[in-house]
């Protein structure tokens, strides 16, 4: 769901990945060593996320479009606008596209990891 070079900033589109913005990325003052970011992943028409992992929980919502996401060994699933999934830690997130060759997608995702996890890791080929 997320690019593999994520910065606290936005990655570009046109280097071949989708766009991540974070939009909030907070410590948890409840749940110590725990860090609580809100993003947004926009996808071009057609654009595929590599298949990678989440070191912690995230709750994706589609606020345009539809993707299509496959996580650990569940099949595919096409989320429209409007819908959502959760991904617990640890999952492997084998597939992650926007649905549309024509339309772009955007997602709006919730993730608690811990301090020093990263959003996510590419899974070895």
């Amino acid at each position: 769901m997320m690019c593999l070079a994520l910065s606290f900033g936005a990655q570009a589109h046109d280097e071949g990945h989708e766009k991540v913005t974070v939009l909030e990325n907070h410590p948890m003052l409840n749940a110590p060593g725990k860090k609580a970011m809100v993003l947004t992943v926009d996808y071009q028409p057609g654009q595929v996320s590599i298949p990678h992992s989440h070191s912690g929980s995230a709750i994706a919502y589609v606020l345009e479009g539809e993707v299509i996401s496959r996580v650990n060994d569940g099949k595919a699933i096409t989320y429209k606008a409007g819908q959502t999934w959760y991904e617990p830690a640890g999952s492997r997130h084998y597939e992650s596209r926007n649905a549309s060759a024509s339309n772009p997608a955007k997602l709006l995702v919730f993730i608690l990891l811990d301090d020093n996890g990263d959003v996510l890791t590419p899974l070895p080929k």
